[in-house]
């Protein structure tokens, strides 16, 4: 049987870029002790979302390079414990700063870069600009190789987000998070991976920051199975408020075979009817 174990570290910031980095390399360590292949940091870590108590005059200027310390120091990590890091930032570019994550596998090299499409515009982060478009990899891992793509907090409420991962291969989105997870942020979580037949893993930082609340989850993506009456709950992980580090489990050989067998997905879609939704709005 191949399992994935997802490592959560629903954790806070600590307030400056080097605590903060000692903190997330700590709490990397101790999601491989717990035995973990992938760890998933929530979002923009490097500041820990910190962008509504301030200016935003002030908070763009703490963005950094992909190439800074603080973010290669997660791949250097993740080769000395071989184990997959997802990093969160701010991103500085050329133009305005980007919502980023970097997933470097356990050789240490980076093989997805991602930058959140669906900015919330209408707050505070009309400040960034938006990525470009939604990315998968072949992640290596000692479960064997599994298609990975990311989507952070908002990019959630589109299900156009999940429905292209899907359509590049994805089995298992990544989805750092800083919202209040409440029932129809987590309904709608559920309902993107019901409906592509992938696995969601959402990281959310403690009910200890502002606004937030814990409750990071990870849904499956296997709905029911053939042999067994009924319906399964997708959901195989959901925190509480607090700080901490939270594991999953996911069999990538029982939601392979189902993606395999069931309608889901791609299977009985009509790309050909939905061109109104390719058009820019007005």
């Amino acid at each position: 049987m191949s399992k994935l174990r997802i490592a959560l570290l629903q954790i806070a910031a600590a307030g400056d870029l080097q605590a903060t980095l000692n903190k997330g390399r700590a709490a990397c360590r101790e999601a491989k002790a717990l035995g973990a292949d992938i760890a998933l940091f929530p979002e923009m870590f490097s500041i820990g979302y910190d962008i509504y108590e301030r200016p935003a005059d002030q908070w763009v200027k703490e963005a950094i390079a992909p190439e800074d310390d603080f973010v290669q120091s997660f791949g250097r990590l993740a080769a000395e414990l071989e184990m997959a890091v997802g990093i969160t930032f701010l991103e500085k570019t050329d133009a305005a700063p980007r919502n980023t994550l970097i997933l470097f596998e356990r050789s240490g090299r980076e093989v997805l870069r991602y930058s959140k499409v669906h900015t919330c515009d209408f707050s505070a982060e009309a400040a960034l600009s938006h990525g470009e478009g939604f990315s998968v990899c072949d992640l290596d891992t000692a479960a064997g190789k599994v298609c990975v793509g990311a989507m952070i907090c908002f990019d959630r409420e589109f299900p156009e987000s999940a429905r292209l991962l899907m359509l590049k291969g994805a089995e298992v989105i990544l989805a750092p998070n800083a919202c209040p997870m409440e029932i129809n942020r987590l309904s709608a979580l559920r309902t993107r991976a019901y409906e592509n037949m992938l696995a969601v893993a959402t990281c959310n930082y403690p009910d200890t920051v502002p606004d937030c609340n814990g409750h990071s989850t990870v849904f499956d993506g296997v709905a029911w199975l053939r042999d067994e009456p009924g319906v399964r709950d997708m959901c195989i992980l959901e925190a509480d408020g607090s700080e901490g580090i939270f594991t999953a489990d996911l069999d990538l050989d029982m939601l392979r075979k189902y993606r395999s067998s069931e309608v889901m997905g791609n299977n009985y879609r009509r790309p050909e009817t939905y061109s109104e939704l390719a058009a820019r709005k007005s």
